[in-house]
């Protein structure tokens, strides 16, 4: 599709438009983002998720207790849960949060194929938050985009514009919750099923629900922050610099003073830094890697036994067809001349540029992916290492 064709969900703008305009800058509000919009999942299948080990799930109560009984004006507590904690729950304000339900539910997983005009490699999940009347998580800020899909039922959301780093936040809850909310004039809309309100980062926002039976989708996008970028870049390097890249002062005057730390010295050092971490290279491939890595790293099983790459051929040209796995991220990078890397749940492997564009887009793979070179054994690595996996057996 076209960057310059207007879509529904975008409210008519085209993805240049939004890209433009709003994207990391402000927000939108979208009525009708999805015309007749039927919520993939029902409130008790979202609570039969939440109640399965390794699912990330919370439970948010307003006016809660904590573990001595005292009262507290929030409470988080994390799954699995079972049918006795929803039992006694009260009829209102507590919420229900369930993360990467795009990981479980395929028809959840569908709604990305609508968010294309975006990086593939930015997503970081959809969460389903399900609440009943005057439910909520309280005035918050997040630190990445968001598009809010109402699914069913009503909430009302009201903004308060963009939120300093150094904002009092309510200490002892595994939240962000603001101690101070004032809510920006005209932001303060009540959305029905298919409106849909997107987020920059740093928005201080509150939802609530109205009604009975109210689920919110989150399309979360993911960015890494600075002190994450650099640990994890340092990591990286450390173990692909030679010993002997080291401080060098040769040819330096002798100094005034032998106490002295001068500023030819931090120079010196300076550019070490500089030059060894202004690599695009090597940051190309640092990125890759990091962006692709997956939520669960548990959640991606590898094979017990390595895959015989003549086994999958013969597979494949038997009609068998490959996916990707729940979960999996895959992104490219071109390194020219025809070649690419292909970045697969934080490792890269470099093939074909057109086999890489290949596995990393979201058709399933079958014989006809056999023509290009090496696809056997890039295949069969990324089937022992989880990021692949046979049709056929998701399919059971």
């Amino acid at each position: 599709m076209s960057p310059e064709t207007p879509l529904t969900m975008l409210g008519d703008l085209t993805s240049t438009e939004f890209l433009r305009d709003y994207w990391q800058q402000k927000p939108v509000l979208i009525r009708g983002a999805f015309p007749d919009f039927q919520c993939p999942l029902s409130p008790d299948e979202l609570a039969g998720l939440a109640c399965e080990e390794g699912i990330e799930a919370r439970l948010v109560e307003e006016h809660g207790r904590d573990e001595q009984g005292q009262a507290r004006p929030w409470r988080v507590t994390h799954g699995p849960f079972d049918e006795s904690t929803f039992a006694a729950l009260p009829d209102r304000d507590w919420s229900l949060l369930v993360q990467a339900v795009d990981h479980y539910v395929p028809e959840v997983a569908e709604l990305l194929e609508r968010y294309t005009f975006l990086p593939r490699w930015r997503l970081d999940d959809i969460m389903i938050s399900y609440a009943p009347p005057g439910g909520s998580v309280g005035p918050h800020v997040d630190q990445y985009d968001v598009f809010l899909l109402q699914g069913m039922g009503r909430r009302r959301w009201q903004l308060g514009g963009r939120v300093a780093d150094d904002a009092s936040i309510i200490p002892g809850i595994d939240l962000r919750i603001l101690e101070n909310f004032t809510v920006e004039p005209g932001d303060d809309w009540v959305l029905e099923p298919g409106d849909m309100l997107y987020l920059p980062p740093g928005w201080a926002h509150h939802g609530v629900s109205q009604s009975d039976d109210c689920l919110t989708l989150s399309v979360g996008f993911r960015a890494p922050s600075a002190d994450e970028s650099l640990a994890s870049f340092a990591d990286f390097l450390g173990d692909k610099l030679p010993d002997s890249l080291r401080y060098s002062d040769s040819g330096m005057t002798p100094p005034a003073d032998p106490g002295e730390l001068d500023d030819a010295a931090i120079e010196r050092m300076r550019h070490l830094l500089l030059d060894t971490l202004d690599d695009p290279a090597r940051i190309a491939q640092w990125f890759g890697r990091v962006m692709t890595q997956p939520k669960y790293v548990d959640q991606l099983v590898p094979n017990e036994e390595a895959t015989d790459p003549a086994e999958l051929v013969a597979a494949l040209q038997q009609g068998e067809e490959l996916l990707r796995s729940p979960g999996s991220r895959l992104a490219w990078r071109d390194l020219g001349e025809g070649r690419a890397t292909l970045f697969a749940d934080g490792d890269g492997a470099e093939c074909e540029l057109t086999l890489a564009r290949l596995v990393a887009s979201e058709a399933p793979l079958d014989a006809e992916v056999l023509a290009h070179e090496g696809a056997a054994v890039l295949l069969a690595a990324l089937l022992d290492a989880g990021s692949l996996a046979w049709a056929s057996e998701l399919e059971e």
